[in-house]
């Protein structure tokens, strides 16, 4: 009779997904990756994608490719729609796949939080696809205010809202800063930079919440130099296609409008199933994600984990941050216990080192904090922040790209990104 491999399904091919997969690229099981892509997302970089810097294809990792020398490992492209945990199958938009032990690394999706319109006119900035909509539209916004007589309606076009100051609402305002008077010098001089206006909406007191106050109040003085004008403790009433209600009544009037504001667990099974962060009493909810063990299994199922923006994870009593690192080491984690548990041995608990955080505000300069005890600002963590991101990227040949475009960025403030699909625009233009 032969020997019957153990099948392992991990849905998912982001950080956590992948970093998984390499890690048991070499044991006695079968490896089954799925996800509705055939690529791998670097997220990090996504706001460089629709702010014109690079193209792109060097986001995107064929992974086809990543798994070559994964011999155990197979790709099957597919959506998947429910999780049957009693019966152990995954049921997808092909066919229903049988497992022996399931990763759930899924990721995030936008979270609107219930804001009227924001789900219809907003762009969320969360896949490829995301990213080349929003260029294609502040593109497109820019092509049309050059032709455009009413001055009103040329003032929406040329105003730009971010909705959220987290690390992408803070990247965003500061790449768009960049590339606005770039675009108008180079493109565009019949368009007055003065009409230009890039807003910044944020519910707190302050931007990056989760880095040091002062990190987080150099960074608001480093936008406003730059002429991005930021709200704070602002939220949001209402979207509509022409405009942006705050809940003061304010109206602002714009074009665009980005949302970066909240992220929720984007879970393939029904949530009623499975326990979350907003069902147990004792938890304050947090982004509808699953309650894991110490271990990242699932409470009721041990055979199955969650990883990454999908697992509630505590450490030293406060959630993480759901961050790409954290999930990085959840993926050699939990491949580390799929190891165990095939050789009859139970799992360890998951323990995330800290080796900081960064987030680059724009060209010069950047906050990072390091070990969760070193701030930095300024030019130094603008260029640590590339460092780690140019390493992390996967394929040499999209470093080596990525890298050309930071350098003639920086050198010559020249993009060449200036093609508009007009297939990709989301909201339709009603001016």
């Amino acid at each position: 009779m032969p020997h019957q491999k153990p099948k392992i399904v991990i849905i998912g091919a982001g950080f956590a997904g992948l970093r998984a997969v390499k890690n048991l690229a070499r044991i006695d099981a079968e490896i089954l990756l799925i996800d509705r892509n055939n690529y791998h997302t670097f997220i990090p970089l996504l706001y460089q994608v629709a702010t014109a810097f690079i193209p792109p294809k060097t986001v995107a990792y064929p992974l086809h490719k990543y798994l070559h020398s994964a011999a155990n490992t197979r790709f099957f492209q597919a959506e998947v729609l429910a999780i049957d945990f009693e019966r152990k199958f995954v049921t997808s938009d092909r066919e229903n796949i049988i497992y022996d032990y399931l990763v759930i690394a899924t990721g995030s999706k936008t979270k609107f939080l219930g804001v009227d319109g924001a789900p219809k006119y907003t762009y969320p900035l969360r896949t490829l696809n995301d990213a080349v909509a929003l260029r294609d539209r502040i593109l497109g916004n820019l092509e049309r205010a050059v032709t455009c007589t009413d001055y009103e309606r040329r003032q929406q076009l040329l105003t730009f809202t971010i909705v959220g100051g987290g690390a992408t609402g803070v990247e965003l305002a500061g790449a768009l800063s960049e590339l606005i008077p770039t675009s108008l010098v180079d493109n565009y001089p019949q368009l007055d930079r003065a009409e230009v206006k890039i807003i910044l909406i944020h519910s707190r007191t302050r931007l990056l919440a989760d880095f040091p106050e002062r990190l987080g109040d150099y960074t608001g003085k480093q936008l406003r130099r730059r002429g991005v004008t930021i709200y704070f403790s602002t939220r949001v009433r209402s979207v509509t296609p022409e405009a942006i209600e705050l809940d003061d009544g304010t109206i602002v009037k714009t074009a665009t409008i980005i949302w970066t504001a909240g992220v929720e667990a984007n879970l393939p099974a029904d949530s009623e199933q499975l326990s979350t962060a907003s069902t147990l009493s004792h938890i304050a909810p947090r982004r509808e994600q699953v309650c894991v063990r110490s271990t990242l299994q699932l409470l009721d199922y041990p055979e199955v984990y969650a990883v990454g923006d999908v697992a509630y994870v505590e450490q030293d009593g406060k959630p993480l941050l759901g961050i790409a690192p954290e999930a990085l080491q959840q993926g050699t984690a939990v491949a580390g216990n799929l190891k165990r548990q095939l050789r009859g041995l139970p799992p360890k608990s998951f323990n995330y080192f800290n080796k900081g955080t960064a987030a680059i505000i724009a060209r010069n300069a950047g906050v990072a904090y390091l070990f969760g005890k070193i701030p930095l600002k300024g030019w130094f963590a603008w260029l640590l922040w590339l460092g780690i991101h140019l390493y992390y990227l996967p394929g040499l040949s999209n470093r080596l790209i990525v890298f050309k475009s930071w350098l003639r960025d920086y050198f010559t403030q020249e993009r060449n990104i200036r093609q508009i699909d007009s297939k990709s625009t989301k909201i339709p233009f009603y001016f």
